[in-house]
């Protein structure tokens, strides 16, 4: 359904819809990396997933979301990724782990100390 705007590919041609399903919903998440707004979104995709079949019998509007739903999961799990490497909550910063510098003084607290996953939230902070 994505692909076929460009056309069917022709006989020996690579067709581009395997690369573009791990690609377009990695990048996706990539740009609206958010685990706040990708976790409802993610809701929404299982809801889908569940109860979407008997829903969309009887809602003709929703038969277009629902043939969407495996793509939207999609999207939504690397939404949620790229929120825990952004460390981003409905645009406030995680603080999952110690920060390696000082609140106050914002500096280092230990040469060897490394965030483990995500960016340090002391750099929300930072002008």
């Amino acid at each position: 359904m994505v692909v076929d705007q460009y056309a069917v590919p022709s006989y020996k041609e690579i067709n581009p819809a395997i690369y573009t399903i791990i690609s377009f919903p990695f990048l996706f998440g990539v740009m609206y990396g958010d685990v706040g707004h990708g976790s409802v979104l993610l809701a929404v995709a299982v809801f889908l997933m569940l109860f979407g079949g008997s829903l969309s019998a009887r809602i003709e509007s929703l038969r277009d979301v629902y043939e969407f739903r495996y793509m939207l999961f999609l999207m939504a799990f690397f939404s949620v990724y790229c929120g825990f490497m952004y460390n981003d909550f409905m645009s406030l910063p995680l603080n999952l782990f110690k920060s390696c510098y000082d609140t106050k003084t914002r500096i280092r607290i230990d040469e060897e100390c490394v965030y483990p996953v995500g960016i340090d939230p002391i750099w929300y902070g930072s002008k």
